[in-house]
């Protein structure tokens, strides 16, 4: 009776062992090697006609649901894609793996949302994989005319990131956007590195990236060329960190414009590093509206950036107004301080090459220049610097010559 007992204790000894192995396999798997998605394993046909949605809908979630590294994968080839919501939060680490073209709908009946690619509510996303994303926006450019008609139809942004945290967004190309190629809301900790924005230089309202309320985001490493701000800087953003870019065409870096809607965030904390600006409307540049909102703009700072025919090297314009009629006896209520220039050179297409126009009821406070050194681009004539309301220093070379 006792052999009995003991034998049957050891087969539930060996049973639990094998039990333990099988789980500790498979948290191991799940925690360390990655389990792929395949979009064409869930009926994606990659030949740039058929609506790919419900499929890349159906890899997504099962990639969300993945307790460990989940990845969509997009394999080279065309995929047809309509408006599409990737909505977490994510059982684990997820990852969107596009390594061939995705093709935006060219039918503007389809288009009912603010964005084509939206992720949303996402921790520890990454999105890359070289691929590119094709917003065919040449269709739907003529129909961008919001500043002139307030009936206008509302244009998809190409890639939309809502509520994303600990994340990149890496190694991939933009290709003519319908209105943004990127915009970032209400994201914290983001990285991204390696993108190609591309668009015509008259394309409308084709920001490259656009960032509101967002903390702690690393741009790096980028070439931006379109037909709007090469990236905007919105209400609420905060803790930026801008190096290595290239804009052009475009208009520019530009923080705003700021002050046109009640209730909004300040901006602080914006730096811009070892950037270049070729043939852009604007280089480094702050906006504001004349217009009753209040706000702050403060701690942002300019360095190594190089302008290479640029007809607003350095501007700031709180009288911004885009769309006549503006009210020209309001002054902004945006205060500006605390803001660095610093060796900046190359060459302006104006003669005004720098550019300070400031608030009558608000001046700017605590603007620095710190060795300037812009020529101007032939047959533009001499340059000259101009300031308005705005109290600061200037240092080192000055040219031109300084109005601080």
């Amino acid at each position: 009776m006792g052999l009995k007992k003991c034998y049957v204790f050891e087969v539930f000894l060996i049973g639990l062992l094998l039990f333990s192995i099988q789980e500790l396999e498979a948290h191991n798997y799940a925690a360390g090697k990655p389990k792929f998605f395949n979009v064409v394993n869930y009926g994606a046909i990659p030949d740039g006609m058929t609506d790919n949605s419900k499929a890349f809908l159906k890899a997504w979630n099962d990639a969300c649901e993945w307790k460990g590294r989940g990845r969509v994968y997009v394999p080279k080839g065309t995929f047809k894609l309509g408006e599409v919501l990737f909505l977490g939060p994510c059982e684990g680490h997820t990852a969107f793996i596009i390594k061939g073209i995705l093709k935006a709908s060219t039918d503007m009946s389809s288009l009912y949302g603010d964005s084509w690619i939206n992720f949303r509510y996402v921790d520890r996303l990454t999105v890359g994989g070289g691929g590119s994303l094709d917003g065919q926006g040449a269709i739907a450019w003529p129909r961008n005319d919001c500043k002139n008609n307030p009936n206008c139809q509302s244009l998809p942004t190409t890639m939309k990131l809502d509520f994303i945290t600990n994340s990149k967004v890496h190694n991939l190309r933009s290709i003519d956007s319908k209105n943004s190629h990127f915009t970032l809301f209400g994201c914290s900790k983001m990285n991204i590195t390696n993108i190609r924005i591309s668009a015509p230089g008259d394309s409308p309202n084709t920001d490259g990236i656009k960032i509101g309320s967002s903390d702690r985001i690393d741009i790096r490493n980028s070439i931006i060329g379109t037909g709007d701000d090469c990236i905007s800087i919105l209400s609420g953003s905060k803790n930026l960190y801008i190096s290595n870019v290239v804009c052009g065409p475009g208009h520019g870096i530009s923080i705003g414009s700021l002050g046109k809607y009640k209730d909004e965030e300040d901006v602080m904390g914006i730096t811009v590093k070892n950037c270049t600006f070729k043939n852009t409307t604007d280089g480094v540049r702050i906006k504001t509206w004349a217009a009753p909102s209040m706000g702050n703009a403060y701690n942002i700072y300019y360095e190594d950036i190089f302008m290479d025919g640029v007809e607003n090297p350095i501007i700031i314009d709180q009288e911004y107004c885009p769309v006549s009629p503006c009210n020209q006896q309001e002054s902004s209520r945006i205060q500006i301080s605390y803001v660095t220039f610093k060796n900046i050179w190359g060459s302006s297409k104006s003669a005004s090459a720098v550019t300070l126009r400031c608030s009558k009821r608000k001046p700017c406070k605590n603007i620095v220049l710190d060795n300037i050194n812009l020529m101007s681009s032939p047959d533009v004539g001499q340059l000259f610097s101009s300031c308005f309301h705005v109290h600061g220093f200037s240092y080192g070379n000055q040219s031109p010559y300084s109005c601080l």
